[in-house]
């Protein structure tokens, strides 16, 4: 059966090293659930225990999570950089902006290559050996030049990127196709909407999704985390990606009622490592 004809399917769980909430349902999911990648956020207070998991477990695949906002209300995140060579992507507190616009306003781009080259090394400076490079919020979608930035990490240390239209709309960026850079995009992306979740539970959305998914190679993006103190406070007042919704996920994704969805669809879980990935975006 030709590669064309079988159904791939990387389920990735975004934003590891948020919380311990979301280091534990990534890693059980890796471990004994459906999670086949994750990408790792180097500024966040729990990158150190998900490096130090990954050493512990070199077999599981993950990418860094290059990091430019920090959207949650009680939860900064601050740069890797030192502040002084990249204001431009900073408030009054040395914190990251909150939101994706202020970026696209305000960021200067040889900031964004200091602090995102910065947050790759001190992964590499541990000893992780990720797979590839993706963009939180898809904030490096925001403008032309910081699709390139994105781009030129990955060729400096010969990482593919997750570069997609369909994420770089998402973001709010309007680019018609020849203004865009040249480069592989992987279009076949899922994930879940504030609607999915409000109208039919994130649950009935993945269980559509495996039912229904086509064939080739397709990417779905979660966001795993147990209910916990921690991240009802994390995430308080945001709902979309919040608690309840992360808590689904990670629920949903450990279960045998996944596994089985998948076996029954045939559906083969792969990872950024694979053939079909890496002769597809490179590196």
């Amino acid at each position: 059966m030709s590669n064309t004809v079988k159904k791939y399917l990387i389920i990735h769980a975004d934003d590891a090293g948020l919380a311990e909430s979301e280091n534990r349902a990534t890693q059980e999911g890796m471990l004994k659930g459906c999670i086949s990648s994750t990408s790792i956020m180097v500024p966040c207070p729990w990158f150190f225990e998900m490096a130090q998991f990954f050493l512990r477990n070199p077999h599981l695949d993950y990418g860094i999570h290059l990091t430019l906002t920090g959207e949650w209300k009680t939860y900064p995140f601050k740069p890797i950089a030192p502040l002084s060579k990249i204001p431009s992507l900073i408030d009054k507190q040395g914190y990251f902006f909150p939101k994706r616009d202020l970026i696209r306003v305000h960021a200067n781009t040889n900031e964004v290559y200091i602090e995102l080259k910065a947050q790759i090394e001190t992964a590499l400076s541990m000893g992780l050996k990720p797979s590839h490079l993706d963009s939180h919020m898809y904030t490096l979608g925001l403008r032309k030049d910081l699709i390139e930035i994105y781009q030129r990490l990955g060729k400096e240390f010969n990482l593919p990127i997750l570069l997609s239209k369909k994420l770089i709309a998402h973001s709010g960026t309007l680019l018609k196709n020849d203004e865009l850079p040249k480069g592989a995009y992987l279009e076949s992306i899922y994930m879940a909407s504030f609607q999915d979740f409000e109208e039919k539970g994130l649950s009935a959305f993945y269980d559509t999704l495996l039912e229904e998914l086509p064939s080739g190679l397709s990417l779905l993006l979660i966001h795993p985390a147990y209910s916990s103190k921690e991240m009802e406070q994390i995430t308080l007042d945001h709902p979309n990606f919040g608690a309840e919704w992360r808590n689904e996920d990670a629920l949903y994704f450990n279960s045998a009622h996944c596994s089985d969805l998948l076996k029954r669809n045939s559906i083969e879980l792969i990872d950024w490592k694979h053939p079909l990935v890496t002769n597809l975006l490179g590196a």
